[in-house]
């Protein structure tokens, strides 16, 4: 999680020598980000589609897969701590 316009008040005063980021606060963003209507050179933001690609689309089903067979077999697993 960030903090868009602490992000912006950092990268305009040089507090932080560049970012890059996928997700925004709003997604899609319809009403307009601090860090789209900006023209910062030292911040890059990507589509959020890295999920998208047949191989990644391929892991999660696998992933839950994974999952459901370790809930039946009483296994825990991806735990958080």
């Amino acid at each position: 999680m960030v903090d868009e316009a602490a992000l912006v008040d950092s990268l305009s005063r040089g507090r932080i020598a560049g970012a890059g980021i996928d997700v925004l606060r709003e997604e899609p963003p319809r009403h307009g980000s601090p860090l789209l209507d900006l023209n910062l050179p030292n911040l890059i933001v990507t589509p959020h589609v890295a999920w998208a690609s047949n191989e990644a689309v391929q892991t999660l089903a696998d992933q839950v897969v994974d999952n459901i067979e370790a809930f039946v077999a009483g296994r825990s697993q991806n735990l958080l701590t």
